[in-house]
């Protein structure tokens, strides 16, 4: 999702200068809502590991040794289960902190995949038949006891260029993620983030994400994992 007005100044830019953000922002909001039985615009979409990447409420995100940095973002995260029939269903929604390298993806936009690979939580509650056509809520940042950032958020269809039935298409219709059994976690987007602002977040620093209708609050610490511990990777041969 992207402010509104940065996205219609950047559209009327010549093709020369927009970027290719801009372009999937731009696709998005011509097609990205097709009419029922219709097929839309494919999204922009980012892998995020398997489900050993995924904590609890209440336990670490962490800056690995060789990452730059680590950021919260506050999100909606849809939960599927793929059934014996190889047909995808939608358990529920709940609170969802992506958490990435932000630092990392701003030196260069092909680092986005890489900066996505990061530890992320979802919770405490599973919300079966949430309502999605717009939520609002709150993201924040506490440093001991002092709230260092605050900023409401908001996210739903009404907020998104592309329909939840067009994303939810666009990511089963691979043959690979119907794979009868696989639980999937989709995180929906955020249009709020502290790095944005400049704050860096530190060792022992609490992020709390909370959207209206979905219970209390998601609360995880962040852990910085020290320097030194960034070692080379070698790989043996068999032969």
């Amino acid at each position: 999702m992207h402010e509104a007005a940065a996205a219609k100044a950047e559209i009327a830019q010549s093709a020369q200068t927009v970027t290719d953000s801009m372009k999937m922002f731009q696709w998005g909001v011509e097609g990205g809502r097709p009419a029922a039985g219709e097929i839309g615009i494919a999204p922009e979409w980012f892998y995020k590991g398997t489900g050993a990447i995924l904590r609890g409420p209440s336990e670490p995100l962490t800056v690995p040794p060789y990452a730059e940095d680590g950021g919260e973002e506050a999100e909606i995260a849809g939960v599927y289960l793929v059934g014996q029939d190889g047909a995808p269903y939608r358990i529920g929604m709940a609170n969802g902190n992506e958490f990435s390298d932000h630092k990392f993806e701003r030196c260069n936009y092909l680092n986005l995949a890489g900066s996505k690979l990061r530890t992320c939580s979802v919770g405490p509650e599973l919300v079966v038949g949430a309502e999605f056509q717009a939520v609002d809520g709150e993201a924040k940042i506490l440093r001991g006891n002092e709230t260092i950032w605050r900023k409401a958020v908001a996210t739903g269809e009404q907020n998104m260029c592309h329909s939840l039935a067009n994303l939810e298409h666009h990511h089963f219709k691979f043959g690979g993620h119907r794979q009868p059994g696989d639980v999937h976690v989709h995180f929906f987007g955020a249009d709020s983030l502290s790095f944005g602002e400049g704050i860096v977040l530190e060792d022992g620093d609490w992020m709390e994400v909370r959207f209206q209708g979905f219970g209390r609050a998601l609360r995880n610490p962040i852990r910085v994992e020290p320097k030194d511990l960034n070692r080379l990777v070698t790989v043996r041969s068999l032969a």
